[in-house]
């Protein structure tokens, strides 16, 4: 039995539509937090079962029988290594044999500006190796998806404003990610392992400009402002300042080139390239 948490939310979502392609539903499992929002996945003939990554011993019943185990890493960032050290441990009582896990891969936490943001990946994947588990280390680059994110709906009209310098980042979609982690789960040998799952292009803020330019036809410009402009702008759209903070980190980190290595295991998994940055802008903005 292979079971997926966090699977209604996005990667957890095609991680299990992709693997029930494959493999019969019956031998999939699904955690989920509130099992209404769920019965789509029921329908399908997957079994559904109910846990908190705050409560152990709801973790515990959840992973009865289940073999390998997907822990997609909690967006809940008050005490996420809390949360996951709960799943860990269930894990380990419960008798399962192997533990995925989705972290990030980067150049260096240590130098990073992204550390107390991102630190607590680091030192799951660390509380994996000591657990006694298997485990598998999916170690994923940044979502495509964060682009519209940080640039917002009308950024063909309003030029990339984004205080990026000149970093790049080896961007990955959702989709291609959820593919290729459903193919590991389904496949054997990766004991033990860290895969770094990026895209096969990188790309720079000023480039996104540019292929916006190229797909709409409009000049659309690269602004670098300082970060205590680029603060003051997302202070009068009335963002609220947890966001504020997370997009001038991951502007930081991105300036400071964390993410800007390519490795090849995405496109050994999906057994072709990955979906590039054009075409996923052209989607994203119905260019």
């Amino acid at each position: 039995m292979i079971l997926v948490t966090g699977a209604t939310g996005q990667l957890g979502q095609i991680v299990i539509e992709k693997l029930s392609e494959k493999i019969p539903t019956s031998q999939i499992a699904a955690l989920v937090r509130d099992a209404a929002k769920a019965e789509h996945l029921t329908a399908k003939g997957i079994d559904v079962r109910v846990g908190d990554y705050h409560n152990s011993n709801s973790l515990l019943a959840a992973f009865q029988g289940v073999e390998k185990l997907l822990l997609i890493s909690s967006n809940d960032f008050n005490d996420r290594l809390g949360q996951h050290k709960n799943v860990i441990d269930a894990a380990v009582k419960a008798g399962v044999k192997h533990i995925l896990y989705t972290g990030v891969t980067m150049n260096d936490i240590q130098t990073s500006p992204l550390k107390p943001f991102l630190e607590d990946h680091y030192l799951t994947e660390e509380y994996i190796k000591v657990s006694g588990l298997s485990y598998t280390f999916l170690q994923n680059s940044l979502y495509a998806e964060v682009i519209p994110m940080f640039l917002g709906e009308n950024v063909v009209e309003t030029g990339v404003f984004f205080p990026a310098g000149q970093g790049k980042v080896a961007f990955a979609l959702r989709e291609d990610l959820g593919e290729a982690t459903a193919n590991i789960l389904m496949s054997e040998g990766h004991e033990n392992q860290t895969y770094h799952l990026t895209g096969s292009e990188t790309i720079s803020f000023a480039e996104v400009a540019a292929i916006l330019s190229e797909l709409s036809g409009k000049d659309v410009s690269y602004i670098n402002p300082e970060n205590e402009v680029f603060v003051g702008a997302l202070k009068q759209f009335g963002l609220p300042e947890p966001i504020i903070q997370m997009s001038v980190l991951f502007a930081a980190g991105i300036k400071n080139n964390d993410f800007n290595k390519i490795y090849g295991s995405l496109e050994k998994f999906l057994e072709r390239t990955p979906t590039n940055i054009k075409t996923y802008l052209k989607a994203a903005y119905t260019l």
